[in-house]
């Protein structure tokens, strides 16, 4: 039997290409990335339905550019504020520092308050849009087994058991996770034995649009204000005060009364006590079962990041897993997930943990030390410019992995990294999103230069056996001429000049972009079929492969109607 032959008889023998276990945020933005690009895929949730309480705050630009690959951030923006400040505070209200980043490289604000649930709506709304993709509530997975090329896993429902076979299981079932513990893999990492009350409130009593992280040693509280006029307070719990008198009202209207004028008349959403875990698996894959999202790692909420990393997991391994079940890469491609994601993961624990440890200290001495160490970092202007426009913030950049950097000439190479998203031109339309151009395929970008002159005949090929797309960008005065056309590649007009500046900046004029729009790689024009074909090995993509013969790999399915 042929690999191609192999491939079909795999995808005939199971129920569904992909079982996703979890129907939260990380679930459905991989449902629907898998649905996009034509994976079987079957959602099973032990909840009746979603959470109907906000639990994440804040969203990110690389989320938002995310939902906007999965065509959903229209649907999605008018849940969020944007470009929401941070101020820190100390004991007595006086700012210490603030976060206000302007930068919008990515192409949305770097901040945005957003109420969670009805965020998580758009992205369970936009699987209608698939046919092939459904979502199974009331159901958990209690057991699965791996054999061959498949899994078989066992669900259990009030309506009884049954079984569902998948070429892939993808845990995205929280922190704790039962595919994880079905992986067998470890969750290393702590529990901070600090508890803390979070209320949020409807039909907010402040109405601030922004918010405020009190480093107060009486107790640290966090106020923030959220969209559609919710609020939420957060406030460090004591050791001698319990959970249940966290959770009495008259405890919960004592906490919120030094902010508002009249705590007794609180619309209360929840209240709940929980405490901050920094963990992390061990393994993010175990043969075709992988784990995404708080399954895969937890963190504090000081940065918001929880949520946001959850929808990094999605946005790495939607691509990936879709490859490789057309059968356009290698099983090897699912590797680089893990080798991916841990490290920066990893990093935004360790940040997390640093900034509540900052906050949170009790002891009114060592909490004056800290506001005047503060203060002293914040007056000296290249350090209130780097966390004013947030740059503490770890970025992805993949040393290993699918990426190659051994062809670029750059020193301080963009290899592994997310390129830029500015805003460019057509012919046929002004004023796009570079995304919106790209797509959620590959992409071969050249700067002033003709893709397939620069790749030559064969590599362009093989490429678009793919399904990349190629492109020209010039400067937009050059837009419209048609001296070197070719119906295979579009010309992109660069409309504010921040192309050729990220150009300027480079040494690398060849740019090989991956669907999650990450540099994979990059090199001056005479070195591109080279690159190519080191590519083409390090991502074990198949030109021409799969069970799919008629589409290339990424297809883009045609939502129904």
């Amino acid at each position: 039997m042929t690999e191609q032959n192999s491939s079909a008889a795999t995808a005939s023998a199971v129920d569904v290409d992909v079982l996703v276990v979890g129907a939260g945020p990380v679930g459905l933005t991989l449902a629907n990335m898998l649905g996009m690009y034509g994976v079987r895929t079957r959602v099973i949730e032990e909840r009746p339905t979603l959470i109907d309480y906000p639990r994440g705050v804040g969203l990110d630009d690389e989320s938002l550019r995310t939902f906007q690959s999965i065509g959903l951030v229209e649907q999605i923006l008018p849940h969020t504020t944007p470009n929401q400040i941070m101020r820190f505070v100390d004991g007595k209200g006086r700012l210490l520092t603030e976060i206000a980043p302007s930068d919008a490289s990515f192409g949305w604000p770097k901040r945005n308050g957003f109420v969670q649930p009805l965020v998580d709506a758009e992205l369970l709304a936009g699987l209608d849009r698939f046919e092939h993709v459904e979502v199974v509530w009331g159901t958990a997975m209690t057991s699965c087994a791996e054999s061959g090329e498949r899994v078989t896993a066992e669900l259990t429902a009030e309506s009884g058991t049954s079984t569902v076979t998948a070429r892939y299981v993808v845990g995205c079932d929280g922190g704790r996770s039962a595919t994880r513990r079905q992986m067998g893999v470890a969750f290393e990492g702590t529990t901070s034995s600090t508890r803390w009350l979070v209320v949020d409130l409807a039909s907010d009593p402040l109405g601030h649009p922004n918010s405020e992280v009190g480093a107060d040693p009486a107790r640290p509280y966090v106020s923030v204000s959220i969209a559609h006029g919710i609020r939420r307070f957060e406030f460090m719990i004591h050791d001698h005060e319990s959970d249940e008198l966290a959770e009495d009202p008259a405890f919960v209207a004592r906490m919120v009364a030094p902010f508002v004028p009249h705590p007794d008349r609180l619309d209360v959403i929840r209240r709940r006590v929980y405490t901050h875990h920094s963990r992390i698996a061990s393994a993010f894959r175990k043969g075709r079962l992988l784990l995404a999202g708080d399954a895969a790692h937890l963190m504090p909420v000081w940065q918001g990041q929880g949520y946001n990393s959850g929808i990094r997991d999605a946005a790495n391994l939607g691509w990936k897993l879709a490859a490789v079940v057309q059968g356009h890469a290698g099983d090897a491609l699912l590797d680089s997930y893990d080798l991916e994601r841990r490290k920066h993961a990893r990093a935004m624990i360790d940040l997390s943990t640093m900034v509540g440890k900052v906050i949170s200290p009790t002891d009114r001495k060592v909490a004056a030390v800290r506001d005047v160490l503060v203060r002293a970092a914040a007056a000296v202007p290249p350090v209130r410019r780097y966390v004013l426009g947030m740059r503490f913030k770890p970025m992805p950049r993949y040393d290993r992995g699918a990426v190659v950097h051994t062809w670029s000439r750059s020193p301080d190479s963009a290899v592994g990294t997310l390129f830029i998203q500015p805003r460019v031109d057509t012919r046929e339309h002004a004023n796009l999103l570079l995304d919106d151009a790209l797509g959620p395929r590959f992409a071969v970008l050249c700067w002033n230069n003709r893709p397939r002159e620069v790749l030559g005949a064969a590599a362009f090929e093989a490429w678009k056996a793919l399904g990349a797309r190629f492109f020209e960008a010039r400067p937009v005065t050059q837009l419209h001429w048609t001296g070197h056309d070719d119906p295979d590649v579009l010309v992109l007009g660069d409309r504010a000049g921040a192309l050729k500046k990220w150009f300027d900046g480079q040494r690398d004029s060849v740019l090989f972009l991956r669907p999650d729009h990450c540099v994979a790689g990059a090199t001056i024009a005479q070195l591109a079929p080279e690159l190519s074909a080191d590519l083409l090995r390090t991502l074990t993509l198949r030109p021409g492969g799969g069970h799919d013969a008629a589409g290339p790999v990424l297809r883009l399915a045609q939502p129904s109607a």
